[in-house]
């Protein structure tokens, strides 16, 4: 079962200058029949400007889906951007992640049903994403481990996600221990399946929000693919202003209790009705 019609959906608030180089690398997909799906947190004109700019180029289509800033409500603009797409098959990843050209191609090839893929990423520092252009997006120079090194970027095991072995790929996706959980910056699944767990949970802030998603999946019965070297994105460094120990231990909460209960619905989800 391949996917009919594919939505990436990229959360941002107010990081223009990171959005533009993300688009700039959806502009590079080898499989270009997706929609591009921005689930605006609050962010100001100038991410509404850089969106338009964009789309007057003509290679993407773009769906801006925003509501006001209120604070960090992640959650609460990711359900709207589920509730409202007719896409059948969703990715998601945030406005820091540039992606692989092969990034959409490979989650349609790998998709399957009752899954949800979990795929890698690589985070930068600060020098190495201030220092990628838009033609450096283009050429994919930045997913060369050793450009990324001459840019300054640690030279660790970290790189080998950007190997362009297939065979040694596969293995790694094998052997690695770490879970196959569902991470923000780089997962995709079945919109159906989203809306049948009720999509995320609003009462999660920072800090374990997309994990908490995955392990209700799992709840209702999904399966995870390990994908984190198949394909990766690059993750711009940023600020992270939200951390806080007192979010953090509310969210932990939440997901033990979402695991000792084995809860798939999110009650405080898309519908905020309980389940049936």
């Amino acid at each position: 079962m391949t996917p009919q019609s594919i939505g990436v959906v990229i959360t941002t608030y107010n990081s223009p200058l990171w959005l533009g180089k993300v688009l700039t690398g959806y502009e590079n997909q080898t499989w270009k029949d997706f929609r591009v799906i921005v689930a605006d947190d609050g962010s100001t004109d100038d991410t509404r400007a850089l969106i338009d700019r964009f789309r007057e180029r003509g290679i993407l289509t773009i769906d801006h889906v925003w509501h006001e800033d209120n604070g960090f409500r992640k959650c609460q603009i990711l359900n709207k951007a589920i509730q409202e797409t007719d896409c059948d098959y969703l990715i998601f990843t945030d406005g820091d992640c540039i992606p692989e050209p092969h990034f959409i191609e490979t989650h349609r090839n790998l998709a399957e049903p009752g899954h949800f893929l979990s795929g890698g990423y690589i985070k930068l520092t600060m020098p190495v994403s201030e220092a990628i252009s838009d033609d450096d997006i283009r050429s994919a120079a930045i997913f060369d481990p050793e450009w990324l090194v001459r840019k300054g970027q640690p030279k660790t095991h970290k790189l080998w996600k950007l190997s362009r072995s297939a065979l040694k790929k596969k293995l790694l996706n094998a052997v690695t221990p770490a879970a196959a959980s569902w991470n923000g910056m780089n997962s995709s699944t079945w919109t159906k399946d989203l809306i049948a767990v009720n999509g995320f949970n609003e009462d999660m802030q920072y800090g374990g929000l997309d994990r908490e998603l995955g392990e209700r999946l799992w709840n209702y019965g999904h399966k995870s693919k390990q994908i984190r070297y198949s394909t990766v994105c690059l993750h711009l460094d940023h600020a992270r202003g939200y951390s806080k120990p007192e979010i953090w231990e509310k969210n932990r909460a939440i997901r033990k209790a979402v695991k000792e209960d084995r809860t798939y619905w999110a009650d405080n989800g898309i519908n905020k009705n309980p389940a049936a």
